[in-house]
């Protein structure tokens, strides 16, 4: 229950604090003393005129002040293009460490505030509303990035319209052993075998509260500074949309006990008898006993949070029915198409990396999730809303994936492998793609293809 009580307190709306966007450099200086040795001698300080003082103070600060005026004529929206621009020259130092030390470092810097902000606003036609809360676009961070929530105000700062932390379990595990995170670059894609290493429900808890508390004083002395100003959902200086990704531990023996404390993941790979639970009986019986526990609990204005499912790629024509009748009988808000698969489509197969064990992500699974969340669109006859992932690099990949039931995209692999340029050039590219073929909206697209 402590993962709801949190959920209900943060209402799954984020206000981005403007400060977080900001690098923090720390400067030391030391002078030595008195009785430092002979043998290190201060080196002679040359001397200046005064008028030579003069003039270099006075170079000074034609520069600082030079500097100053281009930056100031350099509107805000070009500015913030550069910083995102300038972050592919760390893609290639990133590239030469292991996979799993990038990512630490990766985290670490959003949650540091040391990756670009956006200041651009989305897109109108990018934006839209699900359970009742405003995106201001459609694509998301997918669970495994933030695994332990440490990140989110530096991420949805990154522009991305909503993001999923975790997965989470019940009591910290330390998951599978190292090393676990394999890169097929060539391919576009990651093998992992993670195994939901996680810090567990209460410290992710704490931490979101602690971020939650900060969000509402920002958001209280932003108000009572400029009542009168209009807060939009995302883009520029807007809120943004958390989601917390629930997994079971690995020695658990009642999977419904884990999820109750808090979007279900049935479906990782790296978990023994995980993916039993997408059972038509198995499914059933956990999500009533979710619903249940998130239904106790007392919520603001926009009620509960939306509780989703996430599926694997690799289920068969009855599994796929039998999960869709039990999302619509028990009137599941969502269903997130789709995790990791255990296959190894071309041309990954051809990789020696592929044998190494764990579910494969990125652009080779595109076409596999694509078909799944086209035939889950068609089961569920467009009712339910779901999140189409797996193997987006582009603005034309997310734009398929609307067009074949998704309401909402999200992406992890290409963004490990692009960092945060990807972003607006996605949101860029969705929105001609859109404007394009005619539709006014995300909403008019969803599902184009088979309606």
């Amino acid at each position: 229950m402590a993962a709801w009580k949190i959920l209900r307190d943060f209402s799954y709306r984020r206000v981005i604090s403007s400060t977080l966007g900001r690098s923090r450099h720390c400067f030391s200086s030391s002078s030595s003393s008195s009785s430092s040795s002979a043998a290190y001698a201060a080196p002679k300080i040359p001397h200046f005129s005064k008028r030579g003082r003069l003039l270099t103070g006075a170079t000074t600060l034609g520069l600082v002040i030079a500097t100053g005026a281009y930056v100031s004529t350099v509107d805000e929206a070009t500015f913030c293009g550069w910083l995102f621009s300038a972050t592919k020259l760390v893609n290639p130092f990133f590239a030469l460490l292991d996979a799993e030390v990038a990512h630490t470092l990766a985290v670490s810097a959003a949650a540091r505030g040391w990756v670009p902000r956006e200041k651009r606003p989305d897109p109108a036609i990018l934006g839209l509303e699900v359970w009742g809360r405003k995106f201001s676009n459609p694509l998301g961070l997918a669970a495994g990035f933030d695994k332990n929530a440490e990140a989110v105000e530096g991420l949805l700062g990154l522009g991305f319209g909503f993001v999923e932390v975790g997965s989470v379990t019940p009591v910290p595990q330390e998951g599978n052993p190292k090393p676990r995170i394999f890169r097929l670059r060539q391919e576009g894609a990651i093998i992992n075998r993670c195994g939901f290493n996680s810090e567990g429900i209460v410290a992710v808890a704490k931490r979101l509260g602690a971020q939650h508390g900060k969000r509402k004083l920002d958001e209280t002395s932003r108000t009572s500074s400029s009542p009168n100003d209009e807060v939009k959902a995302g883009g520029k200086a807007g809120p943004g949309i958390l989601g917390v990704n629930i997994g079971k531990n690995k020695t658990s023996e009642d999977a419904a006990a884990d999820y109750v404390q808090g979007v279900i993941n049935v479906s990782s790979p790296n978990t023994p008898g995980l993916r039993m639970l997408q059972g038509r009986k198995q499914l059933k019986d956990l999500v009533k006993k979710v619903q249940a526990a998130r239904d106790e609990m007392q919520w603001g204005e926009e009620g509960p949070p939306p509780l989703l499912v996430k599926i694997a790629p690799d289920l068969s024509k009855e599994d796929l029915e039998d999960i869709a009748a039990v999302a619509v009988a028990l009137r599941l808000d969502g269903l997130i198409i789709s995790n990791t698969t255990i296959s190894r489509p071309d041309p990954v197969s051809k990789n020696p990396v592929a044998k190494e064990t764990g579910g494969l992500s990125g652009k080779p699974l595109l076409s596999l999730s694509n078909n799944i969340l086209k035939e889950m669109y068609l089961l569920t006859r467009g009712k339910i809303p779901l999140i189409g992932c797996g193997g987006i690099s582009s603005g034309e990949d997310a734009y398929r994936k609307i067009r074949a039931g998704a309401t909402l995209v999200q992406l992890y692999t290409a963004f490990a492998y692009g960092g945060p340029a990807l972003i607006p050039q996605i949101k860029a590219e969705l929105a001609e793609c859109l404007e394009r073929d005619g539709f006014k909206s995300i909403i008019e697209a969803v599902g184009a293809d088979y309606r």
